[in-house]
């Protein structure tokens, strides 16, 4: 009877061991995503609107005070560029797609200055390109 006890001991701890495991990797996972907090925002009234596009533009350059969501683009911008929006939900990497597609056409002096601030060496322009061509 001790021995079955034993055993059913040693079980139980396994499967606490596991059970730990899988809240660790569940975290992990969570971790290796940026939030999804402003996956919803209306890109297109930014976009149209000059001065709310200004606005942002001058937080990622350092000319401007930034809004909480300026200021999470402002942080995650310099790996996402690295990474090719590895971290990204699929819902930022159509925002950043589009953001990035509409400031190369229409805002081109802005694209210049926000890439050469945050890729001043280059290194990420030919990656980052094939991303924002991606379907």
């Amino acid at each position: 009877n001790a021995e079955y006890m034993g055993i059913d001991m040693d079980n139980k701890l396994l499967i606490a061991g596991l059970w730990c495991l899988i809240a660790l990797h569940c975290a992990a996972v969570l971790a290796d995503r940026y939030t999804s907090r402003y996956d919803n925002i209306d890109l297109d009234s930014i976009l149209a609107n000059n001065r709310a596009l200004n606005a942002i533009i001058k937080c990622l350059l350092a000319k401007g005070p930034c809004s909480p969501e300026g200021k999470e683009l402002k942080t995650h911008l310099p790996e996402a560029l690295r990474t090719n929006c590895a971290k990204c939900t699929d819902a930022q990497k159509s925002i950043i797609k589009r953001a990035s597609k509409y400031l190369v056409a229409n805002r081109a002096s802005d694209w210049s200055d926000i890439t050469n601030k945050y890729d001043p060496e280059r290194k990420y322009r030919n990656s980052f390109q094939r991303f924002l061509n991606e379907e």
